[in-house]
């Protein structure tokens, strides 16, 4: 095993300039001789890299040389922290508590941009990277005759460590040359093993250094003034201009080297980018992931359930605290116009996190949300009054893991609940659940150094309320009790509460030169769900997969590598139903230019939908196949290029295009631009559009009525950031969007299990309706259903850290936006016309600071 020494520093002062022409850099001891994992694994460093350790009472101090046979030729791209873009870099990784498994990891690029990231599990990838962590440290880059060199320094209190007298912690150290494609480590983990912090070094020499508790204050102070782009005159509450101010603040406690609080006090998010736009037609809930700095931080710890990225299922979704209100009081007859609130208001949230020298991560969160009132106005009787749109809501997660065994398998555990003081409020009381309770345990247990893993969780779920809100719950679109084919379940509009639970198993043999594979199976009751604390889009279900994948990491005379896959998945319902029933094949190649290609098929026979008629009876799903393709070029180009491709098509003439190009180009040292524009068009034969009584007996006396639709997308995404310095930034993003549906063609479901559509023929359209004689019935169907959505969302951020852990922001924000009943497709003209529609301005400014006591 590799090891690094620190020496004490002694009374000499570094100045972080990025010189290293102090007297302690040219006594101290270097350590040197890298290894590429890329391009040619194994082989050594092009480069020459050496990196000294040295501390103080106060802070480890760590200075590096980067030799270079083209100076002049380095990039250096100026950009924001955690943007490194493909400036060379050096990346020094510490594992502080020499547990084997975490990481801390403090990258500086050649232009004195700064990037951290927290790795909580032995995996080397990017997913395994939490960049919410940002510990306050400094550093400082110069380029030379040589080539770069870099001082580092990061304070004690900023480090969580043994209280040992003597410490050794991990330690790896990796150099990025992007000019070269070379990514070279101080101890390289081979691309077919598996491993991080168990593959690292040692840095030994630091001694007789106290834990330095911390104790940190970030006060802000904020203003924002919102401007109506239309203010409707008869609106009390529509004002040209709605000025805000508030205060509120961060803190983090040390309680010993194990254990550290966050916390946050009326907090404010307005420099956070607004979420895309997007036209909804499911009936499951759009997800949309955390953005909020507060709720990121160690969001990693408490998630659950096979890592919870994407849409998987999560314990703990933390976009449920603040979210919009939950009623929308215009519905009622007599409010014409009610107060908008955007966000429930968050009044304090507390977290605790840690980790202890025996392998146990631990973690806890409180949060509680304000009572909302919105004010309402009825014009008839020029009266107001106040509506509770929210009530008051305590949420609660708890979460621990611990590591055992010589492999670090781990075995983790969380809880999460949900209060809400709902004050006999009948309209929030048939909405809302009162309490909800969630649980569950996961394991890993990995063999052969992580070769092989075993893996799974169990879980439980309860939630509590009134009759009106448990039948809700009963009936929503991850379960639908109310589905009259479905005999194994049972609708009761008396309960007062709902459980169920959840399992999985999966193994995998994740290492080795060639073959992969994994398989496993997963079962969630129809009562099972977590949509109160955290996101379920489908309950009911036992479901099932398998996948084999070949891969080459050893380049070859056309290639660097490549990875071949098979896969298959199925599910069913608790009824026995098969749902899902998808054949897949996956390939990816990397070519000897460091192209990327990849090509997908993905083949469906056909099976039921219990979930197409939204809570009626089952109905036939096509056969069905898609291709997927995408080209990547060379990443770190100045200009870096890549498009994506999928095409569906099933057996009815139902079928989708989409394509997705981007190109993000680097000018100069100080400019990134970036612009994804991305089109859509898709056919869907059967849409779903209402649910009327008075059917035949083959669907259970209701009318299950679909139409096709004829859908377009397009939108612009805008990047362009400008630095000044690492410290001084720019950041522009904007996206114009529109969107089309043309729906024709209604009719409805013959009979249950019909994979057809009965096609209404007797009919015409009148005040927005299809008045429909099929088979002598006569009756109404919604005909206002075509839509043109243009939208426009952008931000203008200037962030400046004018010193160490305190930033001031100044941010301008726009929303437009505007629905019409056309039936049109989307066009070009269609994303500048969407910049001139009506909307909303924000400009926002904040103001923090950062108080460290120790």
């Amino acid at each position: 095993m590799r090891t690094a020494k620190a020496h004490a520093k002694g009374e000499e002062d570094i100045v972080l300039d990025g010189k290293l022409d102090e007297k302690v850099w040219q006594e101290a001891s270097y350590t040197s001789g890298f290894t590429q994992r890329e391009p040619n694994e194994g082989a050594e460093a092009t480069l020459t890299t050496k990196v000294a350790f040295v501390y103080s009472d106060e802070a480890l101090y760590i200075g590096a040389r980067m030799y270079s046979d083209n100076p002049e030729k380095i990039k250096a791209q100026l950009s924001r922290r955690d943007n490194m873009g493909n400036s060379e870099r050096l990346i020094i990784s510490l594992d502080t508590y020499l547990d084997r498994r975490t990481s801390r990891s403090f990258a500086v690029s050649a232009s004195s941009v700064r990037a951290d990231y927290f790795q909580p599990e032995d995996e080397m990838g990017y997913r395994n990277r939490d960049y919410s962590y940002n510990p306050v440290w400094e550093t400082k880059s110069n380029i030379d005759s040589k080539g770069w060199t870099t001082e580092i320094r990061i304070p004690f209190s900023q480090l969580r460590y043994s209280d040992s007298k003597k410490q050794r912690w991990g330690l790896n150290i990796n150099r990025y040359i992007p000019q070269r494609n070379e990514d070279s480590f101080w101890v390289m983990v081979p691309q077919d093993e598996n491993g991080w912090a168990s593959r690292f070094g040692t840095l030994t020499g630091i001694k007789d250094i106290s834990q330095k508790r911390q104790i940190e204050f970030v006060p802000y102070a904020a203003g924002s003034a919102l401007l109506k782009g239309d203010p409707d005159s008869d609106n009390p509450f529509s004002e040209n201009v709605n000025w805000k101010g508030r205060f509120g603040g961060d803190f983090k406690i040390g309680l010993g080297p194990n254990l550290k609080i966050d916390g946050t006090v009326n907090p404010d998010f307005g420099q956070v980018e607004a979420d895309p736009a997007q036209v909804n037609l499911s009936a499951f809930e759009t997800f949309f992931e955390e953005k909020r700095p507060f709720f990121t931080q160690n969001q990693q710890l408490f998630r659950s359930l096979s890592g919870g990225g994407g849409r998987s299922d999560r314990y703990f979704y933390s976009r449920r605290i603040g979210a919009a209100p939950s009623l929308r009081p215009t519905g009622n007859d007599d409010i014409d116009y009610a107060e908008e609130i955007s966000n429930t208001s968050i009044i304090g949230a507390a977290k605790i996190t840690g980790r202890f020298p025996s392998g146990l991560s631990v973690g806890g969160l409180g949060t509680v949300t304000a009572r909302e009132k919105a004010e309402v106005y009825n014009a008839d009787t020029d009266t107001y009054d106040e509506v509770v749109v929210e009530p008051t809501t305590t949420y609660g997660v708890l979460r621990s893991e611990q590591e055992f065994g010589e492999y670090t398998s781990t075995i983790g555990f969380i809880m999460t609940g949900v209060y809400r003081n709902l004050e006999d409020n009948t309209e929030l009381n048939s909405q809302l659940n009162e309490t909800a309770f969630t649980g569950g345990t996961d394991w890993n247990l990995r063999f052969e150094d992580g070769k092989y893993q075993l893996s799974g969780d169990a879980g439980f779920s309860y939630v509590s309320g009134s009759p009106d809100a448990i039948l809700n719950v009963q009936q929503s679109s991850a379960r639908y009790y109310q589905r009259p084919d479905a005999s194994y379940l049972s609708l009761d509009s008396t309960k007062t509460k709902l459980g169920g639970y959840r399992g999985r198993l999966q193994i995998s043999k994740n290492a080795g030169e060639h073959w992969l594979w994994e398989a496993g199976a997963r079962v969630k009751s129809p009562g099972f769900d977590l949509n109160d604390t955290g996101i379920l889009f489908r309950a009911d279900d036992i479901s099932s997969k398998a996948e084999l994948t070949f891969r080459e990491n050893d380049p070859g005379s056309w290639y660097q590598s490549y990875r071949l896959e098979l896969s298959w998945d199925g599910s069913w319902n608790y009824g026995g139903t098969q749902r899902e029933n998808r054949f897949g094949f996956d390939s990816n190649i990397e070519w000897n230019n460091f192209w990327r290609t990849f090509f997908n098929v993905r083949y469906s026979p056909r099976t039921m939908s219990d979930r197409l008629t939204r809570g009626g009876p089952l109905m036939g799903s096509p056969e069905e196949y898609a291709i997927f393709g995408g080209l990547f070029t060379n990443r770190s180009d100045n200009v870096f290029g890549e498009i994506f491709g999928r095409y569906e098509e099933d057996e009815f003439g139902g079928w989708q295009l989409a394509v997705r190009p981007s190109v993000r180009v680097n000018t100069g040292d100080r400019w990134e631009f970036e612009i994804e524009p991305r089109f859509s068009r898709q056919k869907n034969t059967r849409q779903y559009i209402t649910t009327k009584e008075g059917g035949p007996s083959e669907t259970f006396g209701k009318r299950y009525i679909f139409s096709s639709i004829d859908r377009s997308t397009l939108s612009l995404q805008t990047r362009v950031n400008y630095a000044f310095s690492p410290d001084l930034t720019l950041e522009f993003y904007a996206e114009p969007f529109v969107a089309s549906g043309n729906y024709y063609k209604p009719g409805e479901l013959p009979a249950a299990e019909s994979y057809n559509i009965d096609r209404y023929e007797d009919y015409s359209i009148e005040d927005g309706k299809y008045k429909v004689n099929h088979k002598g019935d006569e009756f109404e169907v919604p005909a206002d259903n075509d839509f043109l959505v243009k939208s426009f969302r952008s931000s203008l951020v200037l962030r400046y850290q004018w010193r160490p852990g305190s930033t001031f922001f100044l941010v301008w924000q726009q929303n437009r936006f505007v629905q019409e009943e056309r039936n049109r497709f989307v066009e070009p003209g269609d994303l500048v016309n969407a910049l001139g529609e009506t909307g909303d301005n924000i400009f926002s400014v904040k103001f923090t600071y950062w108080f460290n006591v120790n």
